[in-house]
């Protein structure tokens, strides 16, 4: 299958090849530390795959086109650690409505930002009203899966917690990447206290700040110890076949009540 890139279009090319249905998908991912295991690219890797992988197997069917990722985005929760490059809210915002102005000149009018960093989640939501209203570009926010932290599933081990390099985010690497793995470095760090907590907590009703170092010196939330290649196979599988669906309604979604 090939992956349809935007960026291999001529610009007449684009104009021909794009219309109002067409819909651009933009990985978003981040360069920040992962703990002793798993490199600090580990999230744009993570998104560039999963989005080139969608748009492969669904491009031709719903008309998608891949963008270049933004590797630097908002990682400011492991700021403390060296390895991590982060944008402030202020200027990554800044970078996604200058791109959203760019690309309302093609003729395209759907944009999907496909996360896979969950500390870009708030803020991606609040850029995609901003560049609907500006641009008048319909958007969207997705993710390959629903971080922990915000009500998505993590493996019963992690008590619902596992929401940083962990044993699905090990996993996936260890299927995409596995040259780029250390498992003799992988160890479980998972907050059981939190756990007294019914709605202070990851995935709670009452959300709270906090930086990745307070959890434990590796920068690890989750329990890597216990994933596995194949496990990383079977998650990206799924985590394909959902953007395949997500996608495919990103594609005809319209807000407006049908005509009749």
């Amino acid at each position: 299958m090939t992956v349809r890139l935007l960026t291999e279009l001529s610009a007449p090319a684009l104009h021909d090849r794009l219309g109002p249905d067409s819909v651009l998908v933009l990985p978003v991912g981040a360069i920040e530390q992962h703990g002793p295991h798993l490199p600090v690219a580990t999230d744009l890797i993570t998104a560039q795959a999963l989005a080139e992988r969608a748009v492969a197997e669904f491009g031709d069917a719903l008309d998608l086109w891949l963008l270049p990722p933004l590797a630097y985005t908002k990682s400011n929760e492991h700021a403390w650690s060296a390895g991590t490059f982060w944008l402030s809210a202020a200027t990554l915002t800044a970078v996604l409505h200058d791109l959203g102005r760019s690309l309302a000149r093609t003729p395209a009018r759907r944009l999907a930002f496909l996360n896979g960093h969950g500390g870009n989640s708030a803020l991606l939501q609040v850029v995609a009203r901003d560049v609907r209203l500006e641009t008048g570009l319909r958007t969207f926010t997705l993710h390959p899966r629903l971080p922990a932290d915000q009500g998505g599933q993590s493996p019963a081990g992690e008590l619902g917690m596992g929401v940083h390099g962990g044993h699905d985010e090990t996993s996936v690497m260890l299927h995409l990447r596995p040259d780029l793995v250390d498992m003799s470095q992988a160890r479980r760090w998972v907050p059981e206290h939190l756990a007294e907590y019914r709605h202070v907590r990851f995935g709670g009703s009452v959300s709270f700040g906090w930086t990745s170092d307070e959890f434990g010196p590796a920068g690890v939330i989750g329990d890597a110890s216990t994933a596995t290649a194949e496990a990383g196979e079977q998650r990206v599988a799924g985590m394909v076949a959902y953007l395949g669906e997500a996608l495919a309604e990103v594609a005809r979604f319209d807000p407006a009540l049908p005509r009749g």
